[in-house]
């Protein structure tokens, strides 16, 4: 089979198998991997330092230092379903929101037997055995640079990859293969043009002029990739947002004119998202986080910082019929992140009611921080 001929039955079958976008880059080195080092450099990774490792490194300079055989890459794009396909349901108290792309089930999981089922018809199409290696999201490797190189689509201000037919609603993956496919042109057109929606409407100005983000600041990093406590300066910011942030994206005209509402069936909400009741999520015990978020993304963000985060966003509904929940919270939650956290959405809900409920936490509180975070709290609240 000539190269045309196996390209096309390649790029038919990763369609039938769901990937919406489809393109074929060579394995040369990433032009812009100097963006990428300093991004490095300058810290705005956060706490993510397995980017930073050197061995990584060495494999983001060059795909064959993955797969030395490697002589083309199958760039793959799966569509979730639109942020604003699902409104806000009318609700008694305070909700909360999950990105888009965690609404269902886990696409790591998903997606392995997807990859290893097209790696198994490349070889069979091959008539012979192919190396190869496939990520989504888990390899050192820059995926949007490869996709914005196997002509998929731009990357945009927001630092996302938008596709001019379809926009960015995409979860990406890739093959790389031992064998020669031909490759699609890259897209070189930037279609941003003056638009700055993205840069406006992001809570917290994460987005820089070079088309990265500062992690340190992103919703998205500081509800699921942060462990320890939310920046203070940051947490009334973080709005409604439990898990993720889909902000930069739902302002982008290009998914508002282009992007469908439904993706991939297995990415449809599950019961009970993308909106949940704060104060019902700040309930959950250990099992019951596990049986609700069992093979979803959001069990990335472990109970602690899925707690932690539901806690930010009840002080900053700033309703005074949640502060029974949270104060029960405080006194029976185990983990001190989660109670130290509550200790500040009560500090902002405040009222007569919210300083005795934190004084009364202050003569029992064993965990140093949270006794530091309750000081806080009251000293705020006495101004």
């Amino acid at each position: 089979m000539d190269t045309q001929e196996l390209t096309r039955q390649v790029k038919d079958k990763a369609r039938s198998l769901g990937f919406g976008l489809v393109g074929i880059t060579h394995p040369e080195p990433p032009p812009h991997l100097d963006v990428y080092q300093r991004w490095l450099a300058l810290g705005r990774h956060g706490a993510m330092d397995y980017l930073a490792r050197p061995d990584a490194m060495s494999r983001r300079r060059d795909p064959r230092a993955i797969l030395p055989e490697c002589q083309s890459i199958l760039v793959l794009g799966i569509p979730y379903s639109n942020p604003q396909s699902q409104l806000a349901p009318a609700a008694k108290g305070p909700l909360g929101r999950v990105a888009a792309y965690a609404w269902g089930d886990d696409y790591h999981e998903l997606l392995k037997a997807r990859l290893r089922a097209l790696a198994d018809f490349i070889e069979e199409a091959a008539g012979q055995p192919v190396p190869n290696r496939w990520y989504t999201d888990t390899g050192p490797i820059l995926e949007r640079e490869l996709a914005q190189r196997a002509g998929l689509g731009w990357i945009g201000k927001n630092s996302m990859l938008i596709n001019p037919e379809q926009g960015s609603y995409y979860l990406l993956a890739e093959i790389l293969l031992g064998i020669e496919l031909a490759p699609d042109e890259p897209l070189s057109t930037d279609h941003c043009g003056s638009c700055t929606r993205c840069i406006e409407a992001c809570p917290t100005d994460c987005i820089l002029p070079d088309r990265t983000l500062d992690a340190n600041r992103c919703i998205s990093y500081l509800t699921i990739e942060l462990k320890t406590e939310i920046p203070l300066e940051l947490r009334d910011q973080l709005g409604e947002w439990i898990f993720g942030c889909d902000v930069c994206q739902v302002v982008c005209p290009w998914n508002e004119r282009f992007a469908a509402d439904a993706g991939e069936p297995a990415f449809s909400p599950r019961a009970g998202l993308p909106w949940v009741d704060l104060e019902a999520e700040l309930k959950l015990s250990p099992q019951d986080f596990n049986a609700k978020f069992k093979g979803s993304p959001v069990k990335r963000a472990k109970r602690r910082g899925y707690l932690r985060n539901v806690a930010v966003a009840l002080g900053k509904a700033g309703q005074a019929g949640s502060l029974s929940t949270l104060s029960d919270c405080l006194f029976s939650e185990e983990e001190p992140l989660v109670r130290r956290h509550a200790v500040w959405a009560i500090g902002q809900i405040g009222g007569d009611r919210a300083a005795d409920v934190l004084r009364e936490a202050a003569a029992i509180e064993e965990d140093a921080e949270v006794r530091d975070e309750i000081q806080s709290a009251l000293a705020a609240l006495a101004e």
